[in-house]
């Protein structure tokens, strides 16, 4: 599962100048000293994002570790290469998780068996996991068809959606059957520093970062990336859903509760400086993605017709799924402002048009 696209098209403002303090990333077995106590490490993802950032905080006698990698082979062989090499001599004592998709949970129920220790992440993201996890091995639902059929996919992309379907679980080890609730505004002490909890919401239902006052870092998964912009998604479960007027809320409620100086640890990319105008220049991407949709909008269009003013790549069968739920969010987010309206034709295909 990828995590996000590029930055909306190119025709925009400059992204904004971040400065990023690490010359390069950990290699393979490798692990970078962020802050006092807190080790930055990486796990193999391949394809175009190769990996993903994952944490270790100093936790008393052990490792707490934030962020798993993808379920498999590759990750379990890094994984023991970093508790043979600079995690070497402690336990991990536990494992938290920002967000329930595969690449950040994924490993949690092997570390978490390993160590006989808990997993911490939020309600949401523990019960959608399971949810989505039990999908694996059933056929797609009538209710999904219906819904990629309605957003304009012709035949062979619901052929290929009926063969890929169940995907997601395949790329978990077994999650452990409890948690430990992380909530919005907890404060958790991890050695010998305070965490608190600032959730966020649109890419994943409730999203859990990490920040740390004394140490001036927020651990921010996929809630604010330096060079992707996550993909915030309407999906067949909740067809009516608005992630991204959730996410927009959220990076704005979140530029309130964490200081711009921090240190941002994202979960793809490098850390950075920049938080406040990150989430800024994210916003007015939205936001002008959002005008140029309302123009294209003035003669109706489905789904699928609104990528070129969403996206700069071509979008091909590896993205569409992605890209179509990305586009059917904007799309929602205009409805819901009262901007746009779907009418259904015949054929079951919906179609969207500016509001009077």
């Amino acid at each position: 599962m990828r995590d996000g696209l590029e930055d909306m098209l190119a025709a925009e403002p400059a992204r904004p100048t971040l400065t990023y303090p690490f010359d390069q990333g950990p290699g393979p077995g490798e692990a970078i000293d962020i802050a006092h106590g807190v080790k930055w490490l990486r796990m193999p993802l391949g394809g175009a994002l190769a990996f993903i950032n994952v944490w270790a905080v100093e936790d008393g006698d052990g490792w707490a570790i934030v962020d798993t990698g993808m379920g498999g082979p590759d990750t379990m062989q890094a994984w023991r290469s970093a508790f043979a090499g600079p995690l070497a001599g402690r336990k991990v004592s536990r494992v938290f998780v920002t967000h329930m998709h595969p690449d950040h949970i994924g490993m949690a129920g092997w570390l978490t068996r390993k160590f006989q220790c808990r997993l911490w992440i939020s309600r949401l993201e523990f019960l959608m996991c399971r949810s989505l996890a039990a999908d694996t091995g059933r056929e797609a639902p009538a209710d999904a068809l219906t819904f990629y059929k309605a957003a304009g996919w012709d035949e062979d992309a619901l052929e290929t959606y009926r063969t890929r379907f169940g995907g997601f679980g395949r790329a978990l080890h077994a999650l452990p059957d409890s948690f430990q609730r992380l909530s919005d505004g907890d404060e958790v002490r991890i050695g010998d520093h305070l965490w608190r909890v600032v959730v966020g919401s649109g890419h994943s239902p409730e999203h859990a970062c990490l920040y740390c006052p004394d140490l001036n870092v927020v651990i921010s998964g996929d809630q604010v990336l330096p060079k992707i912009s996550s993909n915030v998604s309407v999906f067949p479960t909740e067809p009516e859903g608005d992630p991204l007027t959730d996410w927009l809320t959220s990076l704005a409620r979140i530029r309130t509760k964490i200081p711009d100086e921090v240190l941002v640890l994202p979960a793809h990319n490098d850390p950075f400086f920049g938080l406040h105008a990150r989430i800024d220049h994210l916003i007015g991407g939205h936001e002008r993605g959002l005008s140029r949709l309302r123009e294209l909008i003035a003669r109706p269009q489905r789904a699928v017709d609104v990528f070129p003013v969403l996206f700069r790549r071509k979008i091909d069968e590896n993205l569409l799924g992605m890209a179509t739920g990305e586009g059917l969010a904007h799309l929602n987010c205009l409805i819901a402002r009262g901007q746009a309206v779907r009418e259904r034709d015949e054929n079951g295909v919906d179609w969207y048009r500016a509001a009077a």
